[in-house]
C-alpha cells in the first residue's frame, strides 16, 4: 500500500474529499445551467463568517457555517425574486456583508491556525467529527437531487416554462439554495472557503467539453472532480502543498486537457 494511504488522517481526508467531489459538481451542473455560478462564490465567502463565529464561540465551525450560509442563500433568493434585473447587485451586497462580518470575527479570535484551515483547506485537521457530518449529509444531498431531478432540470433552463409545467418553482428554488449552502459548508475543510466555488464550477466546465447530453455532463463533471480531488490530495501530501490550491490547479489542468480533446474531436469531424 502506498505511504499516503497508511496514515489515518489521510484516509479521513480521502473519504471526505471524495464525498465532496461527488456532491460539488452534481450541484454545480444545475447552478451553472441556471446562470448562477456567482452564487456559489458568494456563499462560500459568507460561510467563512459562520466558521469564524464557530471558532470564536467554541462551536464546531461547520454548524454555524451551514446556518449562516442558508440564511445568506435564502436572502439571495428573496432578493432575486423581488429585483431579478439586479440579482448580481444582491450578490455583491451579501458577499461584502459576509466578508465584513468574517473579518471582524477573525480579528477577535486567537485561533488563527483554525481559521486558516477553513480558508485554504487542511489535510491534517480532518477529524472523525468531519466524517460523521460530511458523509451522511452528502448522501442526503445526493438522494434529494435525484428525487427532485426533473424539477431541478426544468429550473436550470427556464423557470417560466417550469412554472407552466406545474413545477413548484419557489419551493424547489429554496431547497436548491439550502443544498448549495450545505454543500459549500461541508467542503470548507478540504478545499477551503476561498476555493470551493472553483470546485463547483471547473469540473462542470470540464464535463461540458466532453458531454453530449445533460446527464453526460453530470457524469463527466463528477469524474473530473473525483480525479482532481484524489490526484490533488496525493500531490499535496508528497510535495507538502496546500491541498485546496493543488486540487483546484489540477482541476484547471484537466479542463484544459478536455478542451484540447474537444478541439481535436471537432477537427476530426466527430460529433
Amino acid at each position: 500500500m502506498p505511504e499516503v494511504f497508511t496514515y489515518t488522517f489521510m484516509q479521513r481526508a480521502f473519504l471526505v474529499g471524495n464525498m465532496i467531489a461527488l456532491i460539488a459538481p452534481l450541484i454545480g451542473v444545475f447552478l451553472i445551467m441556471k446562470g448562477l455560478s456567482q452564487i456559489g462564490h458568494t456563499i462560500s465567502h459568507v460561510a467563512l463568517a459562520g466558521v469564524a463565529l464557530g471558532i470564536l464561540t467554541g462551536i464546531y465551525p461547520v454548524y454555524p457555517a451551514i446556518l449562516v450560509s442558508i440564511l445568506a442563500a435564502l436572502g439571495i433568493e428573496k432578493i432575486r425574486e423581488k429585483i431579478s434585473d439586479y440579482a448580481e447587485l444582491s450578490l455583491s451586497i451579501i458577499l461584502a456583508a459576509g466578508m465584513g462580518i468574517a473579518t471582524i470575527l477573525i480579528s477577535l479570535s486567537d485561533n488563527s491556525i483554525g481559521i486558516m484551515s477553513y480558508l485554504f483547506g487542511s489535510l491534517t485537521l480532518v477529524s472523525e467529527l468531519d466524517l460523521m457530518i460530511v458523509i451522511p449529509m452528502a448522501v442526503i444531498i445526493i438522494v434529494l437531487v435525484f428525487l427532485f431531478y426533473s424539477g431541478f432540470f426544468y429550473l436550470s433552463f427556464n423557470e417560466g416554462d417550469a412554472r407552466l409545467a406545474g413545477v413548484p418553482v419557489k419551493l424547489l428554488n429554496i431547497l436548491f439554495m439550502i443544498i448549495i449552502s450545505i454543500t459549500i459548508s461541508l467542503s470548507l475543510r478540504i478545499v477551503g472557503g476561498l476555493l470551493i466555488a472553483s470546485l463547483i464550477s471547473i469540473p462542470v466546465a470540464t464535463g461540458l467539453q466532453l458531454a453530449r447530453s445533460f446527464k453526460e455532463t453530470i457524469l463527466y463533471s463528477i469524474l473530473a472532480a473525483l480525479l482532481s480531488v484524489n490526484s490533488g490530495l496525493i500531490t499535496a501530501y508528497y510535495l507538502d502543498l496546500a491541498p485546496g490550491g493543488t486540487v483546484i490547479l489540477l482541476s484547471v489542468f484537466y479542463f484544459l486537457l478536455a478542451a484540447i480533446i474537444k478541439y481535436l474531436r471537432e477537427r476530426k469531424g466527430v460529433q
